[in-house]
């Protein structure tokens, strides 16, 4: 099993019209990403090829939309009183508006096409 490319721990995970987990986590590892409980309990997983993601007007900072296997998620980074996962090259958290944009700038690199 190789490194995750993305991790962040505390993300609020909904599923309209309720709460999946407040405290949850995204993983992108060997191509896919998963959505976990704060427990590891997989909601959901996809390759990341076929994952949507976007930014919506109504995702506020922080926030954003996924789908995953046809299902729309928004994952809303931080929540709760629970900071963010992953950290800066300087060792440092980012805050939860860099972290989402760090899951952008992954799906969006995974689902470029290869020269």
């Amino acid at each position: 099993m190789s490194e995750p490319e993305f991790n962040a721990r505390g993300v609020r995970i909904e599923r309209w019209p309720r709460s999946l987990t407040k405290a949850g986590q995204v993983l992108i590892q060997d191509g896919r990403l998963a959505l976990l409980t704060s427990y590891g309990r997989v909601i959901d997983s996809a390759p990341v090829r076929a994952v949507r993601a976007d930014r919506s007007w109504f995702s506020g900072r922080g926030s954003m939309v996924a789908t995953l296997n046809g299902t729309r998620y928004r994952l809303t980074m931080g929540q709760r009183g629970h900071r963010p996962g992953g950290h800066t090259s300087d060792g440092s958290r980012p805050d939860a508006t860099a972290l989402a944009g760090r899951l952008l700038d992954a799906v969006r690199r995974a689902g470029a096409p290869q020269s």
